[in-house]
């Protein structure tokens, strides 16, 4: 059974040329699998008291594939607020 996944992607000033890798990755990761409504990847920015606010890519687990591919570590699955769409099906958070 898959789980949630987790990568931090750091600060958030730093993390654009990451983030669009691993969007890339994961579309077409997406597109092969036909677009299921359970695969998507959502983002959210963190700051957990510290002045600079961090990115956290969120993976369902319908995209271990791309998790695992860029060592996302695993997670419980994150709580929708603040929770950003960054590519997939906008059903997934409430099929997983």
């Amino acid at each position: 059974m898959f789980a949630w996944r987790v990568k931090n992607l750091g600060d958030a000033m730093l993390a654009a040329e990451a983030l669009e890798h691993i969007q890339m990755l994961f579309l077409a990761a997406y597109k092969k699998a036909g677009s299921p409504d359970d695969m998507a990847v959502y983002v959210r920015h963190e700051a957990e008291g510290r002045l600079h606010c961090e990115v956290k890519l969120y993976f369902t687990p319908a995209t271990h594939e791309v998790a695992e591919a860029i060592s996302a570590r695993y997670c419980p699955p994150p709580s929708p607020e603040g929770l950003g769409l960054l590519a997939g099906s906008e059903t997934a958070l409430s099929t997983n």
